[in-house]
């Protein structure tokens, strides 16, 4: 898809040129009129292919024909045949290049669209010479001018890339596009088109999915219904854990406009019956394309509604603790511009946004351009990906996984098979930041019976929560921890101990193995213990620092819920120092701990202390990381009041 605006401008002219070359220019033999005449009441009906042929003959009678010329040059540009196009526009300019002078924004487009830079510069830059033409026609050539001068630089100075097909597991004779893949990289989801025939009166999109196993994908199958129906299903966003869809479904009863966003669950066992989202993410416009980020609060779409810079924007809503969508935020000129902006996807990492344009300066179609999201919630100026990840065809639909380092897209690489997959090693100014995850699996410890719970991933620094959500039927869940934070991470279920645990990421600046843990709850009784993974202390200090706070908060709850449980705060150092020195040190630890609990409205006598210095370890020692280990605070509930 090009630029409607550049098409729009483009057909307006060769539009009016048909009317002038009807004013007889043409002086050659009737056989050739009469074949010309056919081919254009061909084209005004849309019949192409009849078309082209009676143009062609009509130039086979007579070589000299400017306007047969023309219209083959303008049609072949409505099929994107650029190059064809742009050959019959010159030999037309042959005949006589001064008769309808707009020609040569016909013709600098078809040559930009074709590759063609430096002829296409020329041809712009002698329209806006000639002075001939409309306002919006010497706008949309000076855009031309911009794009070719930056087309010729970044072909002189292109950026590594060397695209490899998923192979024919995923890839078919049939469009396959739009990948989005979940965060641990295992599940591939894309739309496929099948063209029409066979069963298939017409073209048919619908999802499939595929699971990487051995390195290798597995035979791509289809997500079945009811998430594919009749209609057609595409320009979908699976959340990081895979375990719920945004995606795009046009013409459905009940829609909101012509194509509306979607949501879509699965229980571990399929899909669940599709949604609308409703207003105000959805709208009597067009909304498609969604982006979902890795937390699942923040999601990019694209839209042509109201209050937008062009024909297509992006737009941004957030989720409100409450599950409800906001109304829908335009980042503004920075990211949107008076052409088309479309196909967002926000990263894993929560702030780099990649997504297609034709209205930034480009190499003539859509391109592919990156941005990074501030902490005031403003973007970057956007970079373009560079050529040749971007050409003079239409890039759109591109998806980083979570390392940062590969990148996914669909392109044309062989007429004879169409669209398929690609990826490739994304060069490192363009990644953005890498992204570990925590994978859990939870469970009762005494029963080991599976639990569905809830998680909380927490950044300890400022303390805002980053991720929340349940865990699926099967306990199952994942959390990404894109480098560069340290974060607390919280498992709790009614009736349970909760579970905690940290992973700081501060000074790391790759992605780190990825956590794969089985999370044993304890149920709430005497007896039970639970460590305290995010209570940290200064060095040797009594003093709470501020990253604690939300884990502290988190235990005075459980004990304002659990009103009867009386409970032991342990503390515990590692064997460094004296066994004086430390039991001392984690007595008054275990005090301060106490103290805020008391602040929160707890009652002391359900609060016991005990230090056992370097009692009891949990790791050696002899290492950083034990002792590290060894440093902790634990709760165990010593009984319960009648």
């Amino acid at each position: 898809m090009k630029s409607w605006r550049h098409i729009a401008v483009f057909a307006a002219a060769l539009l009016a040129s048909c009317n002038i070359f009807s004013q007889n220019y043409h002086t050659g033999s009737s056989r050739a009129l009469n074949a010309y005449i056919k081919g254009k009441e061909q084209y005004e009906f849309l019949y192409f292919s009849n078309a082209e042929k009676k143009l062609l003959e009509a130039i086979s009678l007579d070589k000299k024909f400017y306007e047969a010329y023309m219209l083959l040059g303008e049609l072949l540009s409505k099929q994107k045949r650029f190059s064809e196009s742009a050959g019959f526009y010159r030999e037309a300019v042959k005949i006589d290049s001064l008769f309808y002078k707009p020609v040569f924004y016909s013709l600098g487009y078809a040559e930009m669209m074709s590759g063609d830079y430096s002829r296409a510069l020329s041809h712009f830059r002698l329209y806006l010479l000639m002075k001939t033409g409309s306002d919006k026609n010497s706008a949309a050539a000076s855009k031309g001018i911009t794009d070719c001068l930056f087309a010729l630089n970044a072909i002189a100075s292109p950026v590594p890339f060397n695209p490899v097909s998923l192979g024919d597991s995923v890839n078919t004779s049939n469009d396959e596009y739009w990948p989005s893949l979940t965060a641990d990289g295992q599940t591939l989801m894309f739309t496929r088109q099948m063209r029409a025939g066979g069963t298939y009166t017409r073209n048919q999109e619908d999802f499939y999915y595929s699971t990487l196993r051995a390195g290798a994908w597995s035979k791509a199958r289809n997500a079945g219904s009811p998430l594919n129906t009749a209609l057609n299903e595409g320009a979908q966003s699976i959340s990081s854990d895979g375990n719920y869809m945004f995606f795009t479904a046009c013409d459905k009863a009940g829609g909101k406009g012509k194509c509306d966003i979607y949501f879509t669950a699965f229980d571990g066992y399929g899909w669940s019956l599709p949604v609308n989202i409703g207003a105000p993410v959805n709208s009597a416009a067009w909304e498609s394309q969604p982006s979902i980020s890795s937390n699942g609060n923040m999601l990019f779409f694209a839209s042509n509604r109201a209050g937008g810079l062009g024909g297509m924007d992006l737009w941004y809503s957030v989720r409100s603790p409450g599950g409800k969508w906001s109304s829908p935020k335009n980042p503004g000129p920075v990211i949107n511009t008076s052409g088309d902006e479309m196909s967002p996807f926000i990263h894993f990492d929560g702030k780099t946004l990649y997504f297609s344009s034709s209205g930034h300066p480009g190499m003539g179609g859509f391109d592919l351009y990156l941005s990074r999201m501030k902490e005031d919630s403003t973007f970057s100026i956007p970079e373009n990906l560079g050529f040749p990840i971007n050409t003079y065809n239409d890039e759109l639909g591109l998806m980083i996984d979570a390392t940062g380092q590969n990148a996914y897209f669909s392109t044309v690489r062989d007429e004879k098979f169409g669209k398929d997959i690609f990826y490739f090693s994304l060069y490192e100014s363009a990644r953005p930041d890498p992204v570990s995850y925590f994978r859990g699996k939870v469970f009762d410890r005494e029963t080991m019976k599976l639990l569905k719970s809830d998680y909380e991933l927490v950044n300890l620094k400022t303390g805002q929560i980053v991720s929340s959500g349940p865990t699926d039927a099967s306990g199952n869940f994942l959390v990404c921890l894109p480098v560069g934070y340290n974060y607390g991470l919280n498992v709790n279920k009614t009736g349970y101990l909760f579970y905690s645990d940290n992973f700081m990421l501060e000074s790391v600046h790759t992605a780190t193995k990825p956590y794969i843990k089985r999370v044993l709850l304890n149920p709430i009784k005497v007896g039970e213990v639970m460590q305290l993974a995010n209570i940290f202390f200064g060095f040797d200090s009594v003093e709470i620092k501020k990253e604690s706070i939300t884990e502290l908060n988190k235990l005075s709850k459980l004990l304002l819920d659990n009103s009867t449980i009386i409970v032991e705060v342990a503390g515990f150092t590692d064997s460094i120092g004296t066994q004086t020195y430390n039991i001392s040190l984690s007595e008054r630890r275990a005090r301060t701990v106490v103290n805020y609990l008391i602040d929160k409205g707890i009652e002391p006598a359900r609060l016991k202390t005990k230090a056992y210095g370097a009692a009891l370890p949990i790791g050696t020692n002899i290492t950083d990381e034990g002792r590290k280990l060894n440093r902790r605070t634990e709760v165990r509930i010593i009984g319960k009041n009648k």
